[in-house]
């Protein structure tokens, strides 16, 4: 059962990430991926956190965290949108972009951890 609800919260998880992406695009690009990872990251680490520390059962954190979370974030469209950045000579942009995504996603796990352990 936990095997299938993890499926179904990766759905979700997609789902959301389309919706979130289509909503913020326009706006802010490529920042739409990072926006969705390193919230992703938040979610996730206040999950771990609580998991650590206040006993969150281990299935609410397989469904939540590795299905909805694993879902919505997508550090695969991340490293394609930094390649093109790179490809099309925007070298700053892309170096920028790749490291703020990875630095801004660890910062945002490490916050929600600390969180969700209190």
């Amino acid at each position: 059962m936990t095997t299938l609800l993890i499926a179904v919260g990766g759905g979700l998880g997609a789902v959301l990430r389309y919706l979130v992406d289509g909503a913020l695009r326009a706006r802010l690009s490529f920042w739409a991926t990072t926006l969705i990872n390193v919230s992703g990251s938040f979610v996730l680490g206040l999950l771990a956190g609580a998991a650590a520390s206040n006993g969150l059962g281990g299935d609410v954190l397989a469904i939540v965290g590795t299905g909805v979370c694993g879902g919505y974030t997508t550090f695969s469209t991340a490293t394609v949108e930094t390649l093109t950045l790179l490809r099309d000579g925007r070298y700053r942009d892309g170096l920028a972009y790749g490291l703020c995504t990875l630095v801004a996603s660890v910062v945002a796990v490490w916050g929600g951890y600390a969180l969700g352990a209190l």
